[in-house]
């Protein structure tokens, strides 16, 4: 599991893994809202055509690679 700390430090490029270990990597920013602290937005992609965002309501299905 990320915790919303270690998902707001994230950087293009880093590989995590989801609930199923199929491996994801940070595809651009990761996006903060100042008027809601608590809401965050990281772009995702896995292979050539599958994109995705990890958001606040399921940072619980990811572990970060290599922890």
């Amino acid at each position: 599991m990320i915790t919303f700390d270690q998902a707001k430090t994230l950087r293009p490029g880093q590989t995590f893994l989801d609930e199923n270990n199929k491996k994801w990597r940070v595809n651009g920013k990761v996006k903060l809202w100042k008027t809601q602290p608590n809401r965050i937005s990281i772009p995702v992609k896995r292979g050539l055509y599958e994109y995705g965002y990890i958001t606040e309501s399921n940072l619980w299905a990811v572990t970060l690679k290599g922890e």
